[in-house]
């Protein structure tokens, strides 16, 4: 059972609004399956003024996220039809590349990794309150609202719209969670970013889970895209983290 709150208390507590840089109305797709969810959900964030529109299946859900263009999709993870981390597969591997936060009762610290690394921005277990699934939506609409579609570092370059890397005009295949531990690494260039920081950015995780999940990223991302190149650009700094630049 959903935390049964004043929604528009939670207006009043929640910093900040849900909005892109351009104030204009943020257009969501909700596809969840549970009625009560889906209006508990929906109340909160048209309470705030925006477009919700609500889908009870995923198969329906995948269509309409093809068919039409959102600021973000908020995705129950168990679906009829289509589970929701199959979903989120199938609309990464077809280029879409939406924000997406992932709600569900799996709460395991393999269920956070698995769909993370499936290609979700964000994951939310259930029970949760109204205050902080619109921040959380706030905050992945915000992270790619008015961003460039490209980054680049020394002889890597990103593509952020079709996920895809190449380094010297070598293609570099990456899994999702790869591709956001590169693009993170990117975008702090030239920079120290330590374990912590990580977790926190690249796996949304508030807290050291004492495994070695950062290595064994690393270590894979490490192997493909220093491999076969003279110059190595991912380092490990130790005693404090890592580094992208070319020694």
């Amino acid at each position: 059972m959903l935390r049964k709150i004043n929604v528009r208390d939670a207006q009043q507590s929640c910093a900040m609004n849900l909005q892109t840089a351009g104030n204009h109305i943020v257009k969501l797709l909700l596809i969840e399956d549970d009625r009560e969810t889906a209006a508990f959900v929906a109340q909160a964030l048209e309470d705030r003024g925006h477009d919700v529109e609500t889908v009870s299946d995923g198969s329906a859900g995948l269509e309409r996220a093809l068919a039409d263009q959102h600021d973000a999709l908020i995705v129950d993870r168990m679906l009829p039809g289509i589970d929701g981390l199959s979903l989120v597969r199938r609309l990464r591997a077809q280029g879409k590349r939406v924000p997406i936060l992932i709600l569900t009762t799996m709460s395991g610290l393999n269920d956070r990794v698995e769909g993370l690394e499936g290609g979700a921005d964000d994951y939310l277990v259930k029970p949760f309150a109204a205050e902080e699934l619109v921040a959380r939506v706030n905050a992945i609409v915000r992270r790619t609202a008015g961003e460039t579609t490209r980054l680049s570092a020394f002889d890597l370059e990103l593509d952020l719209l079709r996920r895809t890397v190449f380094r010297g005009g070598r293609v570099i295949d990456l899994q999702p969670q790869e591709f956001r531990l590169l693009e993170y690494l990117v975008r702090n260039s030239g920079r120290v970013v330590t374990r912590t920081m990580l977790l926190e950015n690249v796996w949304d995780l508030q807290f050291d889970p004492r495994t070695n999940i950062v290595e064994t990223h690393m270590s894979r991302l490490r192997g493909k895209v220093d491999r076969g190149f003279s110059i190595e650009l991912i380092h490990t700094v130790r005693g404090e983290g890592y580094i992208l630049r070319a020694d």
